[in-house]
């Protein structure tokens, strides 16, 4: 067991504040965008932050598609995971030896924490079965433990990312990168957040000691990233995963950084590769809404049916655009491993469903779902927040000058433009990856291992 400072019932209250305070002022609609659940959608669980600006809580910036997990957060004890209809489905998942090494994902964690002061590493170690694993959120300004990067040395910063270099594949890491540099741009633009909307909000925290034989894991979080990397010999569970941004292209700092191309590009070549047949299966008659997404922070023991078209009715060439299109998501883990996931995702590929919401074309907002027994993906084009002509919140020129607005609050109340104040657009898009059935935060691989080797 690990030496950490455990989370007290003070700081459980501070992370589910946001939620209680949601249902005050703005009921279940305002809860129902926080979390990322769509008002259509029947399965939502609690969500909190703890931090407010100026007196109102961080909802703006951070919005829909996942504010973390509240008064009814799941503990680890009762995980389950997304399923169809509550019940898990067995023998998924094994103990094996994928042939693919750990030794440097370890040897670089293992690094980042020897060069942390004993404070720092006390705080951001923990149990690896500890709730904290399920305690992440999409907000900018969310009550996070761990190791901040914008308090380390530029020895220590360099440590976290050369362990994330090990972790993520190359475009991973530069997706992750990329996302941080934006979330900072976002600062500068609506003239708040000046402590979260930086480079430097995002945290570690380690569950578990590094080591290529006992099962330990890390969690890397803050305003539009949360990557869960759970490792068991060598055996690699990266989900959930949750990107995003807003905006998803802009200039930082002289450099043009643009996001979500793929997984757009891909979404869109998977559908128009459908006979119109088979659109009229996967294309759902609800109108896109403002959020979309019901799979993101504190929906760990979501129900969610299948919905739209399986693959078994896919030719073979859409069968690969499906397999392309995943790829892309599963692609952010490092090369190796991400291989490994993809034969375990076409090993159910007959029952791997695609759904969507909204318009078809280039520029369209829209949403898509990939869902089978052991991969679930959403990607969301939700309403504008913080950027743009129809931003719930003060803002400023794209130029990326600040605005001059101090506050940086919302003017729509929790969710912003999150609540359909907006339309949609792909100036900010959320996505997610999970491992359904229990798969999630390595649950069902740790479990396989108590059972079988103490």
């Amino acid at each position: 067991m690990q030496a950490h400072r455990p989370r007290t019932p003070a700081t459980e209250r501070t992370r589910r504040w946001f939620m209680n305070r949601s249902l005050l002022l703005g009921g279940a609609a305002a809860v129902a965008t926080m979390t990322g659940c769509s008002a259509g959608s029947s399965d939502t669980t609690g969500s909190a932050s703890s931090s407010t600006r100026n007196g109102m809580p961080s909802g703006g910036p951070g919005g829909a598609g996942g504010m973390g997990p509240g008064a009814t957060e799941v503990k680890y004890a009762d995980f389950k995971g997304v399923t169809t209809d509550g019940k898990v489905v067995d023998d998924l998942f094994s103990i094996h030896s994928t042939g693919v090494s750990t030794d440097a994902v370890v040897k670089a964690a293992q690094a980042f924490l020897d060069g942390l002061s004993a404070k720092v590493r006390r705080a951001s170690v923990f149990d690896v079965d500890d709730d904290e694993w399920l305690a992440w959120s999409n907000v900018d300004g969310y009550a996070r433990e761990g190791a901040r990067m914008g308090d380390l040395t530029d020895k220590q910063r360099d440590l976290g990312y050369a362990l994330l270099g090990k972790a993520l594949s190359a475009d991973g890491l530069t997706q992750t990168r990329n996302i941080m540099k934006l979330n900072a741009f976002l600062g500068d633009y609506s003239g708040g957040g000046r402590e979260t909307l930086t480079e430097g909000h995002y945290y570690f925290t380690f569950m578990g000691t590094p080591s290529t034989t006992k099962p330990w894991g890390f969690q890397y979080e803050g305003h539009h990233v949360a990557i869960n990397y759970f490792v068991l010999g060598d055996q690699v569970v990266m989900s959930p995963t949750f990107m995003g941004s807003e905006p998803t292209s802009a200039t930082y700092n002289g450099e043009k950084i643009t996001l979500f191309k793929p997984e757009t590009k891909a979404g869109l070549a998977l559908l128009r590769s459908l006979t119109s047949a088979q659109r009229k299966k996967v294309i759902s008659a609800d109108e896109k809404a403002g959020t979309d997404m019901v799979a993101g922070a504190g929906q760990d023991n979501l129900e969610l049916a299948y919905r739209g078209l399986a693959a078994r009715e896919f030719t073979s060439a859409q069968r690969q655009k499906l397999l392309d299109l995943v790829g892309v998501y599963v692609g952010y883990m490092d090369d190796d491993h991400a291989a490994v996931k993809m034969k375990e995702v076409e090993d159910h590929l007959d029952d791997t469903y695609f759904y969507w919401i909204g318009a078809t074309k280039d520029s369209s907002a829209f949403y898509y779902r990939v869902h089978s027994p052991v991969v679930l993906i959403e990607y969301d084009a939700q309403s504008p927040l913080a950027y743009g002509e129809n931003a719930q919140m003060g803002g400023g020129a794209p130029s990326g000058q600040a605005s001059g607005m101090p506050s940086g609050q919302p003017n729509g109340g929790p969710g912003g433009g999150g609540m359909g104040g907006g339309t949609p657009t792909q100036q900010h898009i959320h996505t997610i990856i999970r491992t359904p059935n229990g798969g999630d935060y390595g649950v069902d691989l740790l479990k396989l291992h108590l059972e079988t080797d103490h």
